[in-house]
């Protein structure tokens, strides 16, 4: 298991995170922290993206951040610039792939097919993303795919939430889910940190 893997795995439940006002991000991530989540993949769903992982990794020094929905070179430079530890994609796109081999950023893409599985193998990456999980099939077609490529492991994202996140992590070689269900936009938007950090404190209490 990679390195990111590891780490990613010892929280189990990274929330993904879509923020329009970067500030949001202090009173969000230490709602996130003190509640057992010490962790957020921050989208570039918007301009804030930047400024928000920047404002966290100060903030929260020894929160695991990453930048999600990275789909070229100058996101995952701007990503590892403003402190990001890994970058996750969507898709596998070759081009960002050996951007951020180059630049010297963990790089987690998205995968759902076999083909995209083994392009990835074939630039040396086996730490991958199943996005998006429910639409793709769920846990069936997630097992499917790990059978005959040992070397892999996924981390399921999209349509998981407190009704299926356990059993997602039951499956040998998923090492963590991402998760909304905890971030919610509206939440974020109305400043609500304490019904969020509830929120992750169940979820975090949900996978131990």
């Amino acid at each position: 298991m990679s390195t990111i893997a590891q780490q990613l795995a010892q929280i189990k439940v990274i929330p993904v995170i879509a923020i329009d006002r970067a500030e949001d991000i202090i009173p969000l991530g230490k709602a996130l922290a003190e509640n057992g989540l010490p962790a957020a993949e921050i989208t570039f769903r918007s301009d804030a993206a930047a400024e928000a992982i920047r404002l966290l990794r100060e903030a929260q020094p020894d929160m695991l951040i990453g930048a999600g929905t990275v789909l070229n070179r100058e996101q995952a430079i701007a990503a590892k610039n403003a402190g990001a530890t890994f970058v996750v994609s969507p898709g596998l796109n070759p081009t960002t792939v050996k951007a951020c081999q180059e630049i010297g950023i963990d790089i987690v893409p998205g995968v759902n097919n076999p083909s995209a599985i083994e392009a990835a193998l074939e630039l040396g990456i086996t730490t991958l993303k199943f996005f998006p999980a429910e639409a793709s099939g769920g846990i069936n077609m997630l097992k499917s795919l790990l059978a005959p490529y040992t070397q892999i492991q996924l981390m399921p994202t999209g349509g998981v939430n407190t009704a299926n996140v356990r059993d997602y992590l039951a499956i040998d070689r998923v090492y963590a889910c991402g998760g909304t269900w905890m971030v919610d936009k509206k939440l974020i938007n109305e400043g609500r940190w304490e019904e969020i950090g509830r929120l992750a404190r169940e979820a975090a209490d949900l996978v131990k």
